[in-house]
């Protein structure tokens, strides 16, 4: 297939996860801080890390607020990584391969891309957080589905898969490590009601606490990093993500199992198979925070083989 049809299908899908995670975050920590005991309504400034923004958010306001870190998220034109910016950018890798993809995934994507137009030009964002957080969590998965059941699972399919999951396995990493190291900054805090609260904040933002309830009953932080890190079954899962994009990338190289055919399959498949033979405790002796730093410098270098060994176009 042409360069230019696989960037853009893997592109679109990449953003729409993207803009999907976002509003995972700020619907679990706009909750969290519902009737927030002392200790909780400051929780907004995190999820500027969490979305690696911080440093464009400090140039464009003041303070980390809940009105400014919700604008700066949701339709900031100037954060390329707000939910608007997400949308458009989906919709315009859309518009440019419309031969390529099916025409419920144009329609379903082009009217939430106005849903979305609509609610930034409304002003009322902050009233109604959560119906409209919901309202993106939901077309992200009715895109997903629409995708896997009206597009033929061929290459075009598979990359938009490897670029869903690529970003998911990002997005993951990153809310885990905010949890350690920034909503959680002291020790003392550890095993307190407030710790919990947390975790079980963690877990919801990922749509995994009923998941992780059947698999491990009581929240201990270990065992949720494990779930959220190391699961092979859970599709949230770093584990997980990395055992589907790598069966993409293999089905669209056509290589065997055990070969590579190229940089891209060959960072994306020691990436995963090294995750198959660690444990959480190998995780934790490490340093949580080292190791997920490590994951996401590694899987940078994916995304950077996937688009020089498919996407570039080598004129001779």
């Amino acid at each position: 297939m042409l360069s230019r049809v696989a960037d853009s299908v893997y592109w679109m899908s990449r953003y729409i996860e993207r803009a999907d995670n976002v509003a995972r975050f700020i619907d679990v920590n706009h909750n969290l801080t519902l009737g927030a005991a002392q200790g909780l309504d400051e929780q907004w400034e995190p999820l500027i890390h969490t979305t690696g923004d911080h440093e464009l958010f400090a140039d464009r306001y003041d303070t980390p607020s809940r009105d400014s870190v919700v604008r700066f998220l949701t339709f900031d034109r100037e954060n390329p990584n707000s939910i608007l910016s997400c949308f458009e950018r989906a919709r315009e890798n859309a518009r440019t391969i419309r031969e390529a993809i099916t025409s419920p995934m144009w329609e379903e994507l082009n009217k939430f891309y106005h849903s979305v137009r609509r609610a930034a030009e409304s002003g009322t964002i902050v009233e109604q957080l959560h119906d409209f957080c919901d309202r993106v969590r939901l077309a992200s998965h009715l895109l997903a589905g629409v995708t896997d059941d009206t597009m033929s699972h061929t290459e075009a399919w598979h990359f938009s898969r490897i670029g869903r999951l690529v970003e998911r396995a990002d997005k993951t990493s990153r809310i885990v490590d905010v949890q350690y190291y920034i909503l959680l900054p002291n020790a003392s805090d550890v095993g307190t009601s407030l710790d919990v609260i947390r975790w079980s904040a963690l877990l919801k933002s990922a749509s995994a606490l009923e998941m992780y309830r059947r698999t491990h009953g009581k929240i201990v932080p270990n065992n949720v990093a494990d779930f959220l890190i190391l699961n092979r079954n859970f599709p949230r899962s770093i584990h997980f993500c990395l055992i589907r994009s790598h069966e993409s990338i293999r089905e669209i190289t056509g290589s065997a199992v055990g070969t590579f055919m190229n940089r891209a399959e060959q960072r994306l498949g020691r990436l995963r198979t090294e995750m198959d033979y660690t444990g959480i405790k190998d995780i934790i002796d490490f340093g949580l925070h080292e190791y997920i730093d490590t994951f996401q410098q590694r899987l940078n270098q994916v995304g950077d083989a996937v688009y020089q060994d498919f996407f570039v176009q080598n004129v001779q």
